[in-house]
């Protein structure tokens, strides 16, 4: 199954917004990518489809742009709020279908948040939290939120439960967690009821979840 590509406009092509433009760019989407300073716009002219020296703020020159012919665009504008929250009413008001727009704090969130785009980021926060939740428990690879208060977490095995089968750590029925499978090297085993399956210290078992009940197992395992 083949990914339609789709075209995207990066407006701030900043850490954040030129880290996000040439990945798209990389994964073959036609990019745009717009920034008010010349000099950091020139870095990116060998790496994007496009780039434009403009202003945000300004709906004509987004309009010239033909910033409204594109499926997503991206507001990675960061400190300068107003410069943020006039920009993405901006490519609201010309026709963008999908409006993803960076938020540096809680407030700036919830502004954005009123004028119905499809995601806020909080890039450092919720990098933070990501970084936090790992420093916790060193037993915590990575995870993925899906929402609701549901992960996916990544969970290296220890020593101590080298050779323990799966089902004996009874995760459903003392944790409400269900492993989807483990990674051992590069080979996945899907963890089926009464697989069997072995774990060896250094796996990596992934387990969904709500948030509480992965940590009183991640707890356990300490």
């Amino acid at each position: 199954m083949t990914t339609r590509n789709r075209s995207f406009v990066v407006i701030g092509l900043g850490t954040f917004g030129g880290t996000v433009a040439v990945e798209l760019a990389r994964f073959g989407n036609h990019v745009l990518g717009i920034d008010t300073d010349e000099a950091i716009a020139s870095r990116f002219a060998d790496e994007l489809s496009e780039v434009v020296i403009a202003d945000g703020r300004d709906e004509d020159a987004l309009r010239e742009a033909g910033v409204g012919s594109y499926d997503v665009a991206v507001v990675a504008i960061g400190e300068d709020l107003e410069s943020n929250v006039l920009c993405t009413m901006n490519v609201k008001m010309l026709g963008v279908p999908t409006v993803w727009a960076k938020a540096t704090s809680r407030t700036h969130h919830r502004i954005l948040a009123k004028l119905d785009i499809d995601r806020v980021i909080q890039a450092e926060h919720d990098i933070g939290l990501h970084v936090a939740q790992m420093l916790h428990n060193p037993l915590v690879r990575d995870y993925v939120s899906l929402g609701n208060g549901f992960h996916i977490v990544d969970f290296q095995v220890p020593e101590k439960l080298d050779g323990t089968d799966v089902q004996s750590l009874a995760l459903r029925e003392e944790f409400e967690l269900r492993c989807l499978g483990l990674m051992r090297g590069t080979a996945f085993h899907e963890c089926t009821a009464g697989c069997g399956l072995e774990l060896k210290t250094g796996d990596k078992l992934l387990l969904l979840g709500e948030r509480q009940n992965l940590r009183f197992f991640a707890d356990s395992l300490a």
